[in-house]
């Protein structure tokens, strides 16, 4: 079964040139980063930002909550915004609704020191003036790409197979 998924991730997410390039910059950017600021992280354990940020926490990431209607979430301090965050992130994840991304892609875009990606999760849809906004920057910006599922098929099967070893 892992065989047919890591086969049809392959396919899917090298199809094209630019997509094969973009996948190719989401490897290097998880294995070089361990902070990652998931902003919209909820405090129900139901949603799929909760299983998300689970899952990179149990990757070995450090998990960064920006909730403004929680105190604490995963057992981390949660933060209203970016700009509260006191120490440098990696990555800024963003669990919100398409309407309310450019919100936290702004902040990301001020906050210093800047992150090194805006990674957009499945279901923001596409974000056109998001990605201009980001480009020139140096900040890297991934769309409609779920993170836990990037990690799955580019990160976590190098890792278990250094650990066999």
């Amino acid at each position: 079964m892992k065989s047919t998924f890591n086969s049809w991730y392959d396919k899917k997410m090298r199809a094209t040139e630019a997509l094969e390039a973009e996948t190719n910059r989401a490897e290097k950017t998880l294995n070089t980063i361990s902070t990652i600021a998931i902003v919209g992280l909820s405090r129900s354990f139901h949603k799929d930002s909760q299983f998300v940020a689970r899952y990179l926490q149990n990757a070995g990431y450090n998990i960064v909550p920006v909730n403004p209607n929680a105190d604490k979430i995963l057992g981390k301090k949660a933060y209203p915004d970016l700009k509260s965050i006191p120490h440098p992130i990696d990555i800024v994840d963003v669990f919100l609704p398409p309407a309310h991304i450019h919100k936290a892609v702004d902040q990301a875009l001020v906050i210093d020191p800047k992150p090194r990606a805006i990674w957009l999760q499945l279901g923001t849809g596409e974000q056109t003036d998001e990605i201009k906004k980001v480009q020139g920057t140096g900040i890297e910006i991934y769309e409609n790409r779920c993170i836990k599922v990037d990690h799955q098929f580019l990160i976590r099967p190098k890792k278990e197979s250094t650990n066999n070893n």
